[in-house]
Order: C-alpha cells, then structure tokens, then sequence
C-alpha cells in the first residue's frame, strides 16, 4: 500500500509555486537553518522565516535548469528536489559548541 500523500500545490501571481511541506530533522540541522536566517535577515535587513531561509538556500543551490529536465534525464544527472533539500542542510556551516 502506497501511504505517500501529494501535498497541495498553489500557483502564485509571480509565478512561482507553493507547496507546504512537513520535514522531519535533526536539531543541528534546525540550528543551521536559524543561522542561515539570521545571515539572510542581516543581509536584508529585516526579519526572515526559516520558511523563507529554506526556499533561499534551496534557490541558491539547485542545478541550473533541473525543473526543466525530464524525470529519467534529473534522475541520471543527479538532479532533483530530493538531492538538492539535503544537500542544501548539509552544506551549512556546522555549529560551534553546543546547541
């Protein structure tokens, strides 16, 4: 039995699509995405959501052109959202200390 659940889909005005997802991770990997946050926030120079942290680093590290792709042609390249959600998390600085 497949218990997999395809989460609603808004299209936006500008564009771009909504997806609301539920991720369950690690604490260290929470902080790192608060860190990003604060540098994202700092840079621009008002406050940012971790919601708004994720969908920066995911945009910032995505194969070029990889929505484009066919699914055979993303799968053979590497390419995809899964690959780029993790490596995104894991190619943030890690913490110094304690959490």
């Amino acid at each position: 039995m497949n218990d997999r659940v395809t989460p609603p889909m808004h299209a936006l005005p500008d564009g771009e699509a909504e997806i609301s997802l539920v991720v369950r991770l690690p604490w260290e990997d929470v902080a790192r995405l608060g860190q990003e946050a604060g540098r994202l926030a700092a840079q621009m120079q008002r406050p940012v959501t971790l919601d708004e942290a994720v969908s920066h680093r995911l945009r910032s590290t995505r194969p070029s052109a990889a929505h484009a792709k066919p699914a055979g042609e993303q799968a053979a390249s590497g390419g995809g959202a899964a690959v780029a959600s993790s490596a995104s998390v894991s190619s943030l600085p890690r913490l110094n200390g304690t959490a």
